[in-house]
C-alpha cells in the first residue's frame, strides 16, 4: 500500500542519488585534471599509479549511480501509479514527485545522447 510518506521518501531518494551522480562526475573531472597535471610534471611513478587508481575508482561509481537511479526511478513511478489509482493525487508531494521524475528522465536523455 503506497502512502504519501512513501512517496516523499522515494522522491528524496531520487534527488539524493542525482546529487551523488553529479558529485561523482565532478570528482572524475577533478581527478582527471590532477592525473594529467602529475603526468606533465613527471611525478613519481608510484604516486601516478595511485592517482590513476583513484581516478578509476571514481569512474566506476558513475555506472553504479546510474543503476541505482534507474531502480529508484522505477520505484518512484510505481508508488506514484499506486497513489493515482487510489485517487490521492493532491498536495505538494505529488507535484514534487512528478517534477523529480521529469528531471531524472531528462538526465537520462542527456547522458544517452
Amino acid at each position: 500500500m503506497a502512502t504519501v510518506r512513501n512517496l516523499k521518501i522515494k522522491t528524496s531518494t531520487c534527488k539524493r542519488i542525482v546529487k551523488e551522480l553529479h558529485s561523482y562526475e565532478k570528482e572524475v573531472e577533478r581527478e582527471a585534471a590532477k592525473t594529467a597535471d602529475m603526468k606533465e610534471k613527471g611525478a613519481d611513478p608510484y604516486d601516478l599509479k595511485q592517482q590513476e587508481n583513484v581516478l578509476a575508482e571514481s569512474r566506476m561509481m558513475i555506472p553504479d549511480c546510474h543503476k541505482r537511479l534507474e531502480a529508484s526511478l522505477a520505484d518512484l513511478k510505481g508508488t506514484l501509479a499506486e497513489l493515482e489509482e487510489a485517487n490521492e493525487k493532491e498536495g505538494s508531494e505529488f507535484e514534487d514527485a512528478c517534477s523529480t521524475i521529469s528531471e531524472v528522465e531528462k538526465l537520462f536523455q542527456t547522458t544517452e545522447a
